[in-house]
This record gives C-alpha cells, structure tokens and sequence, in this order.
C-alpha cells in the first residue's frame, strides 16, 4: 500500500492536479436522476392501484381467520392465506388461485399448467418433478416487477390448474392428454403457460393449439439442442418435437427460429431435417457476433413471417449449466441469465399464443436456483405481455375452439 506521500507523487508524475482537501468531486457534473431507469420505475410504481392487493388481503381474513388479538397488523389471518407469508402456505404458481373446476378456466387472463412428465428422457430423468419444484420456488417471488413497472396481480388474472394427468408408460397417450389439456386451456381464451416435464411435451402442447385454429403458428425455440430428428432410440422423444410440431398443417418449418444451438449434443439427424425443412437456426456464436437486439429482430421477423401467431418454448438448458444445474441434459456455453432474461422479453412484447418452460430436473437442482430461472422466465414474459398490452391478443386466433362437452382423443 502507498503511503500519504508515494500516492501525491504518483499523482504529480501522472500529470493530475492533486486534489484539494475538503473539495467536492465532480465526474457527473450534468448528472440527472431522472435520466435513471431505476429512479423513473420508482415514479412510475406509484400509479399501480393496490385494489387487487387489499382486495386479497381481505379474503385471506374472511377464510382464514382473524389473527390473535396481540397483531397489530389486521390484514394478517390466523392461517396463511394468499402471498404472504411466502415459506408458508400450498404452493401454486405465484400463489395464484388453484382452479379445481377446469370449465371456469376462461374467466382468467392467463392459465399455468403443469406436465409432469420425463418418459421423452434420452439420458437422465427427473422432468416429472419440474412442475413442483417451480411452483415450490415461485412462492419467493411478488407479482410486482421494479424495472417493468408492471403489478400482475393489479393489471391481470391468472390461475393454476394444476397438472395434466400423464402417462408414465405411455408417451402416446400422454402426448393426447397434453393437447386435450392445451386445447382446453386455449379454447377458454386463457393464455395457456405449461411446465414442463422433458422436450418431447413440445409437440403435444403445439398441437392443441394448433388444432383449435386455422391460423398459421410460429415457433420461437431457445435451446442448445436442435430437437428436430424424426426419431430418437425408435420413438419420439425429447430430441423429436419440432419434427412433429411442423408437421401440422398450419405450423409450417420455416416459421421455426431456434436460437442458442450449439456444442458437442447437437445430432446429425438434426442437422439435416434442418437444412431439409428450411428452419432457421441461431448459434450462441451469432447471438455474440449479432446482439441481442438483432437476435431478437431476426427471430421475430423469421417466425412472424406470414404467420398469425407466435408460441414461446424454452428449454431452460439454453441457459449456461453454471446457471442452471438442475437439468436433464447440461452444456456448458449457453445464454447467460439478463441474456436470455432480455431476449424472452423482446420475443413476448410482440405477443405469443402459448409458452412452454422445459427440461427442468429438481433432483440435479442446487438451492432451487433453475427453478427459480425457470419462474423468473415466466413472469417476465408475463410481465411484457401486460408491459405491452398484448395480453389477450391470442384470443382472436380461436376459430375452431375445442367444446368441454366433445369426447374423444385428439387429432
């Protein structure tokens, strides 16, 4: 370490004035907070209304009890009711209303689904068990976001419907189950959110989109693994989904833009139904050389393109495996958190008909840290689509909806 006067001769040798004791430092001298992101989303919080909020403490005292006379704060219940406390309570998403009748779906804006599912495996499970593991996590979280200025309890509905009935044997089956499901959630005109479960749950959740319109679907995909081969140890699997998705007669293969591929577990086979179909694929080295915002411009404009609607699915590997352990295929090199954080949101602000958050594995997990990135990719998209006023949009897509009174299997 210097001492007072080696530091004043250095100064004087680097032709600096030595500063005068006392003086105030100027570096920002124009400096304007207001010029601050951080400053303008504190204003702007103060113009969210608080209705749904007290509206929710309310009923937490109206069914779960007035507290003891000793608390001081009356909008605590003697049992956890709703958000607080966020250790306490069972866990939906967000502790968003648990919807145990599936025919009143249609009264939310936006619908989370779990698919508990791992049978579409190729290496190591534990998929199944993603849905918990989320919902478990997500209890940590407000529906207030600072930087977007957005309150989703405030400015949306949103409900849990809890989990599809899968399949364990049965990838078939259970891939109806998906799209019945899907096509359920869709037709009631809430926007359907599904937890995933392993890769191969892609194509189903398409599918029950699909089958509920005319309209032409786009696909934006992030991933490192291309996911596109016909077959995978002789059935359709995790690697498959895109395959089959882009079989449907209105998702066609050149609306599919996947980005972040890239490493050692990307198979041939892959590689060359790609070339064959037309898709369009990003690297992690074009999103470094091109920038996100590029990224983001070329990916909505190639899956946009002639199309009427978007889907979102993320296969939460995408991400670099320092970030998110908890997964069924790890690679290193991929997104970085605020990357793949950013890119989401520049995906959703133009609006999607659907989304899928995948491959997350709680038994690899480490302090629920992928299941957290997993909630956060959630709400932020959620949070853009209110940012954005593109919630709802989807609806107008629904011209041949699936009625609860129909029975059958699916297309």
């Amino acid at each position: 370490m210097f001492c007072t006067d080696n530091r004043r001769r250095a100064t004087k040798a680097a032709g600096a004035a030595a500063p005068v004791p006392g003086s105030r430092r100027h570096h920002h001298p124009d400096f304007d907070k207001m010029q601050l992101q951080g400053w303008r989303s504190a204003l702007k919080e103060a113009d969210l209304p608080e209705d749904g909020w007290q509206k929710e403490r309310q009923w937490a005292v109206k069914v779960g009890l007035a507290a003891a006379d000793s608390i001081e704060d009356r909008g605590i219940s003697t049992f956890a009711r709703g958000e607080l406390p966020h250790y306490a309570g069972i866990n939906t998403f967000l502790k968003a209303p648990y919807i145990e009748d599936v025919a009143k779906v249609g009264g939310y804006d936006a619908a989370v689904m779990g698919v508990p599912f791992d049978g579409g495996t190729t290496y190591r499970p534990g998929t199944r068990f993603g849905p918990q593991g989320i919902r478990r996590i997500s209890a940590l979280y407000t529906p207030y976001n600072y930087e977007m200025g957005v309150d989703l309890r405030e400015q949306m509905t949103l409900c849990d419907v809890g989990d599809v009935f899968t399949i364990p044997a049965n990838i078939e089956k259970t891939f109806d189950q998906i799209s019945r499901a899907v096509s359920h959630v869709f037709s009631s005109g809430a926007l359907p959110l599904i937890m995933g479960g392993d890769h191969s749950i892609g194509f189903a959740t398409v599918r029950g989109i699909a089958q509920c319109t005319s309209k032409r679907i786009g696909i934006i995909h992030f991933d490192r693994h291309a996911d596109i081969q016909e077959k995978d140890l002789d059935e359709r699997m995790h690697t498959t989904p895109w395959f089959h998705a882009t079989n449907l007669e209105n998702v066609p293969a050149t609306n599919l833009v996947q980005i972040g591929i890239g490493g050692w577990q990307v198979p041939r086979e892959a590689v060359v139904e790609a070339r064959k179909r037309d898709t369009t694929i990003i690297s992690m080295a074009d999103v470094e050389k091109l920038g996100l915002d590029k990224v983001a411009e070329i990916a909505l404009e190639t899956a946009w393109a002639g199309a009427d609607a978007v889907y979102l699915s993320f296969d939460i590997d995408s991400v670099d495996c320092g970030f998110v352990p908890g997964t069924g295929w790890p690679e290193p090199g991929g997104f970085l958190p605020r990357e793949a954080l950013s890119l989401v949101s520049k995906v959703a602000a133009e609006g999607i008909c659907g989304m899928e958050v995948v491959e997350v594995s709680p038994p690899y997990d480490t302090s629920d840290i992928t299941s957290l990135f997993a909630t956060r990719v959630m709400v932020d998209v959620l949070g853009t689509l209110v940012a954005h006023g593109k919630l709802g949009a989807h609806r107008a897509l629904i011209d041949k909806p699936m009625t609860p009174a129909v029975e059958g299997g699916t297309a």
